[in-house]
């Protein structure tokens, strides 16, 4: 029989063994802590301490990488890179931040190229100039919500944009940085940015000082004021289509729309499938069996539908469609595309279309919904309008189909904003030449007033127009250069060489003073129409001076006194059966100048209230003209003054005096 080992000598092996699971347990547990740190580590943190200590809008802008383009050239200023960047907009607020706007001054005369999670505020169209700055919106994500009611999540709290584009002149290794960038949302104020290499940043808070308007009750943003604005409300909804209107407001009370063309933007693959007071310029169906949406409705029939462009161009109907139960039957369609002021008549100031909108995965829900971006509107002779994104706003309530008091909302709304913005120089659509009782010669319109074109060989478009007779001014230009060198010949004044080009506008006006007495004065304001195209239902504006206040009467027009903002301005439009500026016809023979159509009206002033206005210097002249909402192009002098004040003579004058004093002199002492 063996003998088991002694109790003490089992002990080595026992601590062995203890040693041996000890170990494996620490093991485990420094295993389980590098991975609990490795979890720790894969959450996002902040990669600047500024944005931990925000408590706002922290904003960003990245540089990333650019290369050279071609041509290479030399001349490091004249260098073209592509360039790429990044932007953000982080909500480290415990509110939400709605509607948010970024600007980025850019300063390299950068053209953007594309834009990813953002749009340009203005809707300009890609390759966009921003060299002067640019304000981003967001899109499809305009609101960022607050880290509070999202648990963090950053996907709603935040977001990135991908910037691509050109600029020009920053050798490397310079980093070719904005100057500034801001949130340009009323009421945040931010400090100047935080510059750090290749990275820009800046948090912006909001301003105590800001004096918000009355609280919206509701989650979406109050409707915005402007010259014209455009509802977007999505009347019925189903998982891949829904029903829309659009209603187009003109607010303002001097500019108007005739023949206007309407475009947008579709960001997600929509098509419009039919359209009700309205109709679409290109109408594609057949096309639209090339196009991404056929590819997935396979079974649609596309030959009814109205389009598939990303950008389609709409106009209204024709008022004998007005009635059509198909295309038409719309309260406010169907005006052929003229919108009034509503000073002029309320009821011809709206207009209203409906359409029907497919949509693409994967925005096939009901609930997925989201407008056209980089709406544009033009007309024939009308203001230019920079229009902004469209935001969410409360839904529109409409009258119930039933006829009950009770009102139906809108599943959705959007609206956007327009304004109108003054022309630059040569791109008007209309000017004014001045002439008065004092000087028999006219000033005319300026050398392209409204854009020189391409024909500018023969012509300088750099020189001074030439002083005209009046006779001059009823006949087109390019008959006028015979009387102009005539003229010139006559008044001994030199006559350039070339002659300077043609002022190309459609509309001009001439603003006659015609006489001053004693209580008051008038002027004589012609409307000449230079185009193949009648002006219906047209009025003009013109803004005085101080004397204003003397304004009496407008004879041949309907004239009516404005109020703010557009204060010293006279409001005109035709009388009744007057309502139509004719255009230009032929002569009676095939060798006579062609006629432009023309109205014309005297408006007198009185002296009452303005007992020292001189006329002959020159305050007899408006301080702007409008003409259907589109501000003209003004001369860049007035007609000289045939009498002046009494004042300190000449050099020349007192050395004819004093001759003329020795003279008498030397007379009376030979006499003596």
């Amino acid at each position: 029989m063996i003998k088991a080992a002694p109790r003490r000598r089992r002990w080595p092996a026992c601590l062995l063994a203890a040693a041996v699971v000890l170990a494996v347990v620490s093991a485990a547990r420094a295993q389980d802590y590098n991975n609990g740190d490795d979890e720790e580590e894969e959450k996002p943190k902040p990669q600047l301490k500024a944005q931990e200590a925000c408590n706002g809008a922290f904003l960003s802008y990245t540089f990333m990488e650019r290369t050279k383009e071609y041509p290479h050239l030399k001349n490091a200023t004249a260098q073209a890179y592509a360039f790429k960047a990044q932007a953000a907009v982080l909500n480290t607020m415990t509110t939400d931040l709605k509607a948010w706007q970024m600007f980025v001054g850019f300063q390299h005369k950068e053209i953007l190229v594309s834009v990813g999670g953002a749009v340009l505020l203005d809707g300009t169209d890609f390759p966009a100039n921003v060299s002067g700055g640019v304000t981003f919106a967001g899109y499809p994500m305009a609101d960022l919500l607050n880290s509070v009611d999202t648990a963090g999540d950053l996907t709603q709290i935040q977001v990135q944009m991908d910037i691509t584009g050109t600029q020009f002149g920053v050798k490397p290794p310079g980093k070719p940085m904005p100057k500034t960038i801001k949130l340009a949302n009323p009421g945040y104020r931010c400090p100047a940015p935080t510059h750090k290499d290749s990275v820009m940043y800046v948090c912006c808070v909001k301003d105590p000082k800001f004096k918000a308007k009355k609280a919206n009750s509701t989650r979406y943003l109050p409707r915005q004021k402007g010259d014209l604005t455009m509802a977007y409300d999505v009347l019925t909804a189903y998982g891949n289509k829904y029903m829309a209107q659009v209603t187009i407001d003109n607010w303002s009370p001097i500019s108007r729309l005739d023949n206007w063309n309407l475009t947008w933007e579709w960001k997600r693959g929509e098509f419009i499938e039919k359209m009700r007071g309205a109709y679409t310029l290109l109408k594609e169906g057949p096309a639209c069996v090339y196009s991404p949406a056929a590819s997935y409705y396979k079974d649609l029939d596309f030959s009814p539908v109205y389009n598939c462009e990303k950008r389609p161009v709409i106009v209204d109907l024709p008022p004998d469609r007005e009635k059509d139960n198909d295309v038409g039957n719309l309260p406010f369609c169907c005006k052929n595309g003229t919108l009034l002021p509503p000073i002029m008549d309320e009821s011809k100031s709206r207009a209203i279309f409906q359409l029907t909108v497919y949509k693409m995965p994967p925005d096939l829900n009901r609930t997925a919904l989201y407008p056209p971006s980089n709406w544009k509107i033009t007309g024939k002779l009308n203001p230019h309008y920079v229009c902004g994104q469209p935001i969410r706003v409360s839904p529109m309530e409409f009258p119930d189909a039933s006829g009950l008091m009770s009102t139906t909302p809108a599943v959705a709304s959007w609206q956007v904003a327009c304004n109108i913005t003054r022309p630059k120089k040569r791109a008007s659509k209309c000017c004014v030449s001045f002439s008065a009782y004092y000087n028999d010669s006219t000033v005319p319109c300026n050398t392209c007033a409204c854009g020189c074109g391409n024909d500018t060989a023969m012509c300088d478009p750099d020189a001074h127009p030439i002083l005209l007779p009046s006779e001059a001014m009823l006949v087109p230009f390019d008959n006028r250069t015979a009387k102009a060198r005539a003229w010139a010949k006559i008044k001994h004044w030199r006559v350039p060489n070339p002659m300077p080009c043609a002022d190309n506008c459609g509309v001009s006006i001439n603003w006659h003073v015609m006489n001053n007495y004693k209580s008051g004065w008038s002027v004589r304001m012609t409307i000449f129409n230079w185009q193949d195209y009648t002006f219906k239902n047209w009025f003009a504006a013109v803004k005085m001076g101080a004397h204003y206040s003397g304004y009496e009467n407008v004879y041949s027009f309907n004239g009516t006194r404005m109020g703010a903002p557009f204060n010293n301005t006279i409001f005109m439009q035709a009388l009744p059966g007057l309502e139509f500026l004719d255009p230009i016809t032929d002569g009676k023979t095939s060798s006579d100048t062609r006629l432009p159509g023309k109205q014309q009206s005297v408006i007198s002033f009185k002296k009452k209230d303005m007992p020292n206005i001189n006329i002959p210097k020159g305050e007899g002249f408006p301080k702007r003209v409008y003409f259907d909402g589109e501000e003209c192009a003004l001369p860049e002098k007035l007609p000289s003054g045939a009498r002046r004040r009494a004042g300190a003579p000449s050099l020349l004058q007192a050395v004819i005096g004093l001759l003329l004093v020795m003279i008498v002199a030397l007379v009376d002492s030979s006499c003596l």
